[in-house]
């Protein structure tokens, strides 16, 4: 099984535990993420020290995949991008709610 298909079958599995939230993704929901030529999944689970956010993500069917866990407090955000102008992704948790958007590339 390729990488992109190992990712989506995991996407959906996580996505049918948890129904569609309106205000942001619930705990273990897997939220889908697009960065042009990366792409990936993502979703979190409430811990003691804050949420765990876990992103991974892959360039096409053979590429590598890459983890990136966060762990966000109240306020905090992480920012995903790629040296391309696809744009980025912003996964922000707002009180005990978690935001996944797409953003427009921030630049330093």
């Amino acid at each position: 099984m390729s990488i992109r298909n190992t990712l989506f079958a995991a996407a959906f599995a996580l996505a049918s535990l948890g129904a569609a939230h309106a205000d942001g993704v619930r705990p273990i929901e897997a939220k889908s993420i697009d960065l042009g030529e990366i792409s990936g999944i993502a979703y979190y689970t409430v811990e003691h020290d804050g949420f765990h956010v876990v992103t991974t993500l892959a360039q096409g069917e053979a590429g590598t995949p890459i983890r990136v866990v966060s762990v966000l407090a109240p306020g905090q955000s992480v920012v995903l991008s790629t040296a391309r102008l696809a744009g980025a992704i912003e996964i922000s948790r707002k009180g005990d709610s978690l935001f996944v958007r797409k953003t427009n590339v921030i630049s330093n």
